[in-house]
């Protein structure tokens, strides 16, 4: 059986808004093969999301370019109604930022499931397919006869986790799905994402919890500015993070070791007008009269960096 690859290249999005352009996500490029997981982080607003909507095309009043390889196929080629019959949610899908916004309320669970399979046009068996995936996620049948109110907050991001799974996607991309859990269901959340990721499902896990990325990510993308100044394995990244913009976020984690934890000055930069210099020029402390130009990809051992201050490493 041939192997999963995804390969997405020079990505850009833009929405359109009532002051302008606004350039959400500029010239990402990474790849990831099956089983393999990588964490987007970054602070908000630096384009994590719309990163994951424009893959899964669900970039509402915006516009994406670039090439997205899926399989051997450009998806963005695509027309909608094939992405919908071949891709959507079948190789790819998302598990959405907050589980109470992604249920609906006046629906069980079980309707809800068969909504998503009718809407797909699912051939095979509703039933035994429904309970399969409820049982992947650690829930039981009694969950199916239940409306979302009735649930706790794991159950319900457990509920959608299950949906994202539910046509059995090759890639899933999950948005923030341990925010506003408490720590023992953050953990639960976590092992499941572990459990998946061993049963050979490759994700994009978006998150603002760089330690909940060092758990699950075998490769980080640093999101800064509408760009990913920084691509590596999870090892590189925490243990030696080149990007002056990756050591701030690090050295802002609390550890068991000691040490005050800093903050990074300043703001992130209007992505109405993007500078044409380094995005993180305003901010970083290291800056040399170089970063006044917009920097390239410099190789690393495991991705690239986007910083003037390893140019002769290339």
């Amino acid at each position: 059986m041939k192997r999963m690859k995804l390969s997405v290249r020079d990505l850009m999005a833009r929405y359109s808004s009532s002051s302008g352009p606004v350039y959400a996500v500029h010239d990402v490029n990474f790849e990831l093969n099956e089983g393999e997981s990588l964490g987007i982080a970054g602070e908000s607003a630096c384009g994590k999301s719309t990163l994951g909507l424009s893959m899964i095309r669900m970039l509402s009043g915006g516009k994406t370019q670039g090439e997205i390889i899926l399989d051997d196929d450009s998806i963005l080629d695509l027309s909608e109604s094939e992405f919908d019959e071949k891709f959507r949610w079948k190789k790819i899908s998302m598990i959405f930022q907050g589980a109470m916004n992604s249920l609906d309320p006046v629906f069980t669970i079980n309707d809800q499931f068969k909504e998503v399979l009718k809407q797909h046009k699912f051939q095979g068996d509703f039933i035994q397919t429904i309970h399969d995936v409820i049982y992947s996620v650690g829930l039981d049948d009694d969950v199916l006869k239940k409306y979302p109110h009735e649930l706790s907050g794991g159950m319900k991001q457990r509920v959608v986790i299950a949906m994202a799974l539910l046509l059995k996607p090759k890639f899933v991309i999950a948005d923030e799905p341990t925010t506003a859990l408490d720590v023992l269901i953050q953990a639960q959340i976590v092992n499941l994402l572990k459990n998946l990721k061993k049963g050979g499902m490759s994700f994009m896990l978006i998150t603002h919890d760089l330690a909940v990325l060092s758990e699950i990510a075998d490769k980080i993308g640093i999101m800064y500015g509408g760009q990913m100044v920084e691509l590596g394995s999870s090892y590189e990244i925490y243990k030696n993070p080149k990007h002056p913009y990756t050591q701030g976020l690090l050295k802002s984690i609390p550890t068991l070791h000691g040490g005050t934890p800093t903050y990074i000055k300043g703001i992130p930069p209007s992505l109405l007008e993007p500078p044409t210099e380094c995005r993180f020029l305003e901010r970083c402390p290291l800056a040399i009269e170089k970063c006044k130009k917009l920097p390239p990809k410099f190789k690393t051992k495991t991705g690239y960096v986007q910083c003037w201050l390893y140019e002769d490493e290339k």
